[in-house]
């Protein structure tokens, strides 16, 4: 293989891996928009409290999240993705208002299954980011997945006793004990 050749291919990859970091930040800045909402709801159909607190900031930070989000894209030359921002919004909406109506268990649970997706997905963002060289943005991406792992423990840890996990774990699939475990093991380390 020529030089010529080895930078095409370089060259390629790079391109690859920054299209698919724009659309992960574009569905992550979406993303944090529907979490926002959803949480909004979610705090104010608890009772005071600590749950009710602590949900009312984890919003503010996904509200932060959004924010360094669109910074992210913005330096990418890239914007949000305007059907995503749509679809984001109804089922930001929809979270919302369910909140008030399914009971305590359900928001637990599904936030916390939002939150693990969310962990993966800056994990992911952050090797798009340095393969193309925007260490710049490992900071960052670096502390949203931790602050989003917290998030998921907290709602984990909620949810880790209650008589109806055993079935949403069956129907659903996400494990928030095995969450719970794993930053256990972590805090061994």
């Amino acid at each position: 293989m020529t030089e010529s050749q080895s930078q095409q291919i370089s060259s390629s990859a790079e391109e690859i891996a920054r299209h698919k970091l724009i659309h992960i930040l574009q569905m992550a800045y979406s993303g944090e928009k529907a979490a926002t909402m959803a949480y909004a709801g979610h705090w104010r159909s608890l009772k005071a409290g600590t749950e009710r607190d602590t949900i009312k900031r984890i919003e503010k930070e996904e509200i932060e999240h959004r924010q360094a989000v669109g910074r992210m894209l913005v330096m990418l030359n890239a914007g949000p993705a305007w059907w995503r921002e749509i679809l984001m919004s109804a089922i930001g909406t929809v979270a919302a208002v369910g909140c008030f109506f399914s009971g305590w268990f359900f928001p637990m649970y599904f936030a916390g299954k939002l939150e693990n997706d969310n962990v993966r997905e800056y994990d992911v963002a952050a090797g798009y980011a340095h393969t193309i060289k925007l260490d710049e943005f490992l900071p960052q991406l670096h502390e949203m997945s931790r602050t989003e792992s917290e998030h998921e423990l907290f709602f984990s840890s909620c949810v880790a006793n209650h008589w109806m996990l055993k079935p949403a774990i069956k129907i659903f699939g996400w494990d928030p004990l095995l969450v719970i475990e794993s930053h256990k093991l972590a805090a061994l380390d």
